[in-house]
């Protein structure tokens, strides 16, 4: 423990490596930081005071990633706030309807498929069913994509996602951390985390005006500690009841980005979020043996798989109820491919409960995959649309040539056409 301080330096350190090159090469960092925390660890031998294994910090960090789990879902929830997504409008709700009934359906058949128990197939669906908002919204901005029309229903359909993560997590939370297997008690504890949720945002919502102008009042010190006790507060008691702190976490910021307050709340927490929200992705990747990865890697380059061509059709889809031309619903579907934040904090929350312990491996390969293939195919989507037209085409064109060749050397045809003109 003497070198406890060292320790984290190093871990802090590593991050930052990890960061730079991300940003040389234009790549989200969650990747990265996943393989840096892969590759250290306990499995590495100990050089002296150069220790890479962790073992004294790593209680400190897998805290520290708990408070990037919490910063993370707040920033979130002032970045997108119910207000925005209440005014949205229908197409946003059918379309991210669209999208969550499509990924959630193939992720509960793979579960099932697998054999996995009740609770890791509903864990394992919302993990492949929730996009990352974080790379989105990165990719959108490195590619200069702002402007474009299905930008709009990108961002919506992320932030659709957002409110059915807070009743989906409420959901997994009851069966994974109360442990209940009946309906009774299932119906109950999320009878009582929706209670909760509708309770602490109706407060939000009334308590807007008054929040404003006591906050108001604050100099940015206080400003600040006032913000995080909230947060901590909240999310610790909703923990008590049964609701994970994530989603207390996301919903104090719905509620807050109401308030008037909600720029210099998004200018004082973006540090803290990609500081802490650092130590998630990094203590996730070290809570992993890369030596347990190899019987997880198959299905997980599968469920990468089975996504994509998910998010491509629901793309698609998408783009058509809104009314957007068929190489915008490929820019939708193939846009939001990337899986990042949210899975993990499924994956994190599996490992609270006591699941299986494959599906930390399988999420941190899935994760990887999608989180390198997401920009990728976002990038290149135009290509992938010209390739889909072009395929179609000769479709078409062969199907075309068969008919016209069938017609013209099949004699019964040619009497039936020669009878019918006789006919008339």
């Amino acid at each position: 423990m003497e070198h406890l301080i060292f320790e984290i330096g190093l871990a802090v350190l590593l991050m930052a490596l990890a960061t730079y090159v991300a940003g040389k090469f234009k790549l989200s960092a969650v990747p990265l930081l996943i393989i840096i925390g892969l590759v250290v660890g306990p499995h590495l031998p100990h050089f002296g005071l150069l220790d890479l294994r962790f073992i004294d910090s790593k209680p400190i960090i897998d805290f520290m990633g708990r408070l990037g789990v919490l910063f993370l879902l707040f920033y979130l929830g002032l970045e997108f706030s119910l207000g925005r997504l209440l005014r949205a409008g229908y197409s946003i709700a059918t379309a991210g309807t669209v999208y969550i009934v499509i990924n959630l359906m193939l992720g509960l058949l793979f579960g099932w498929v697998l054999g996995w128990p009740a609770r890791e197939i509903l864990v394992v669906a919302g993990i492949t069913t929730i996009s990352s908002s974080a790379i989105v919204a990165k990719v959108i901005t490195d590619l200069r994509r702002s402007a474009r029309p299905e930008t709009g229903l990108i961002l919506g359909i992320s932030m659709f996602q957002d409110v059915f993560l807070a009743a989906y997590m409420a959901l997994v939370s009851s069966l994974v951390l109360q442990g209940h297997t009946s309906i009774g008690s299932v119906a109950t504890s999320i009878i009582a985390a929706m209670v909760f949720i509708v309770t602490l945002v109706m407060v939000g919502r009334y308590s807007a005006p008054y929040l404003n102008r006591w906050l108001q009042a604050h100099s940015e010190e206080s400003f600040l500690l006032f913000i995080f006790a909230i947060l901590f507060v909240i999310a610790g008691l909703s923990e008590t009841l049964g609701v994970a702190e994530a989603i207390s976490a996301l919903l104090i910021g719905l509620v807050l980005g109401e308030t008037e307050q909600s720029g210099r709340l998004e200018r004082i927490v973006i540090p803290f979020r990609d500081f802490f929200g650092a130590f998630l992705f990094f203590s996730f990747g070290l809570n992993i043996d890369p030596l347990a990865l190899g019987g997880a890697v198959g299905i997980a380059l599968a469920a990468a798989l089975m996504t994509i061509v998910g998010n491509f059709v629901a793309g698609l889809i998408a783009g058509k109820i809104s009314r957007l031309p068929t190489r915008a619903g490929v820019n939708i579907g193939l846009t939001i491919v990337s899986r990042g934040e949210f899975s993990i904090v499924l994956a994190s929350l599996a490992q609270t409960g006591g699941l299986l312990g494959i599906i930390q491996p399988f999420t941190a390969v899935y994760v990887l995959a999608l989180s390198i293939l997401g920009p990728v195919l976002t990038k290149n989507s135009g290509l992938v649309y010209n390739v889909m037209e072009w395929a179609m085409n000769l479709s078409r064109s062969g199907l075309s040539k068969q008919q016209v060749s069938g017609t013209a050397t099949n004699p019964r045809l040619e009497e039936e056409d020669a009878g019918e003109g006789t006919d008339c």
